[in-house]
């Protein structure tokens, strides 16, 4: 930690380039946390356990003291007079007290979540690559598990993909061919919805279109037996809007798992109003189950990993179009605070277009003008630049 505190304090270009995108992000987390969308231990556990950071924002404020990044925000706003770089009043609050946010937390530990609900058999539609880490991990977990595709290749491919992650674990010593056996013995491919009347809960991972979510959550309103949870892993949609396609909108529940699911421990629990909250701790308790580290949050655009995420990814296009700084110098300057990756390397192994689209929707739900796609993030996009994926984004591959 002392090392990523050094390099932001350096006084060279490179620390200068850090903190021009750091502290803006310092300041969207501590402004998340005093709204009370989410609590300290949440923010900083997403942004370690979603992004791979070393160190989560408001930890990062407690170690840099909050007296510097007001200092640095406010030098900031005075060239810029942008009001997201404004001071949060949280943040001017500890750095006149010299308190922490570890210390104005709520004091204790919340008690571990616990299943008011019985979840044994879980269902999952989708067949894509994040149902297919889905599946997985219940079906390593010990729970049995139904998973439901368009059509038997497409299930097959789902079995193939779980059976070829397998091997590749026993190939590491992870996982006995008995293991193995065990785990393919509680997964039932189907290509009928009705194969999920029995489960526990059901996880769709579908298309990203809310219409096909809207159809689906209907469907399984009238399949699955009473008291089944509806749990969706949008990363985007609404979840209100998904239980009002229900007569059961308190079953209904945001389970936001993040890409590879089998490897990554993050799990968003998005409540939305009407979710019963013996549901959302009942699908926090069984995060825990399988190994993940759930995150409680609202129902609302960006949940809390895009929300702090992309308008930093936003900034660094911002930063390298003024022309202060090349993209070679930004995502060097940014991987030299640990960071797993620059944010164009990032960006273009996110998708230029999935990037634009988190901005676009970011902006109509906040208004805030400081968070309008970077035109050349939009260019990208309408050239076909979209990143990794085609060979060629903000780098070229």
């Amino acid at each position: 930690m002392q090392e990523i505190v050094d390099r932001l304090t350096a006084d060279d270009r490179g620390a200068e380039i850090a903190r021009t995108l750091v502290y803006p992000y310092l300041n969207h987390a501590a402004t998340m946390y005093e709204s009370g969308y989410a609590t300290k231990d949440d923010i900083d556990a997403s942004m370690r356990f979603g992004c791979g950071y070393p160190i989560g924002p408001l930890a990062l404020v407690d170690a840099l003291g909050a007296a510097t990044v007001v200092e640095g925000l406010r030098a900031q706003h005075a060239g810029t007079g942008d009001p997201l770089h404004e001071p949060a009043p949280v943040l001017v609050k500890l750095a006149e007290s010299s308190e922490t946010f570890e210390a104005a937390a709520d004091a204790g530990a919340d008690a571990a979540p616990q299943k008011h609900h019985p979840v044994a058999k879980v269902g999952v539609v989708g067949t894509g690559t994040m149902a297919s880490g889905i599946v997985e991990v219940f079906a390593k977990a010990g729970h049995d598990v139904v998973f439901v595709g368009r059509s038997d290749d497409k299930v097959a491919a789902v079995q193939a993909r779980i059976e070829k992650n397998l091997d590749r674990a026993i190939a590491k010593g992870r996982l006995t061919e008995d293991e193995k056996s065990d785990v393919i013995g509680r997964l039932t491919a189907a290509t009928d919805r009705h194969a999920l009347d029995d489960v526990d809960i059901v996880v769709e991972a579908i298309a990203e279109d809310l219409d096909v979510k809207l159809e689906l959550f209907g469907d399984l309103d009238r399949i699955t037996k009473p008291g089944a949870i509806l749990a969706t892993t949008t990363s985007s949609l609404s979840i209100a809007s998904c239980a009002e396609a229900t007569s059961r909108p308190q079953d209904v529940v945001g389970m936001h798992f993040f890409n590879p699911a089998p490897v990554m421990k993050l799990v968003e629990v998005v409540s939305a109003d009407s979710t019963s909250p013996e549901v959302a701790e009942t699908v926090k308790a069984l995060c825990l189950d399988v190994g993940k580290h759930p995150v409680s949050c609202g129902d609302r655009a960006g949940f809390i990993v895009n929300a702090l995420l992309f308008p930093y990814l936003n900034d660094a296009v911002t930063l390298h179009e003024s022309g202060e700084a090349s993209l070679e110098e930004i995502d060097t300057a940014l991987k030299g605070t640990k960071l797993p990756m620059g944010p164009f390397e990032l960006l273009d192994v996110v998708g230029n277009d999935v990037s634009l689209a988190i901005q676009q929707t970011l902006v109509s739900t906040f208004g805030h003008e400081g968070w309008t796609p970077a035109p050349t993030l939009e260019r990208l996009v309408a050239e076909g630049k979209l990143g990794r994926k085609t060979g060629e984004g903000f780098h070229t591959y």
